[in-house]
């Protein structure tokens, strides 16, 4: 069977540069190799990155992997969502 090819995706706010891989998974979410909800201490900032996949009901059919540098962490939130 033929893995997917991931998807890439880059998203910036003011300073704060996502580099973003989606694959098919189980729902798992890293930010730097860490948790989503500990990399991002702020509620509305957790919020805001899940956002994309609460609207389409897809958190457990996906693992997305983040790399983000610069800004803020909203500024951050705001380019990995």
């Amino acid at each position: 069977m033929v893995k997917p090819a991931p998807i890439w995706g880059t998203g910036r706010r003011k300073t704060a540069i996502a580099r973003v891989r989606i694959l098919p998974g189980s729902g798992k979410f890293l930010v730097n190799d860490r948790e989503v909800d500990q990399y991002f201490t702020e509620d509305k900032d957790r919020q805001s990155v899940r956002s994309p996949l609460a609207a389409t009901s897809q958190a457990a059919t996906y693992d997305i992997f983040v790399r983000v540098q610069g800004g803020g962490p909203t500024g951050q939130a705001d380019a990995v969502k």
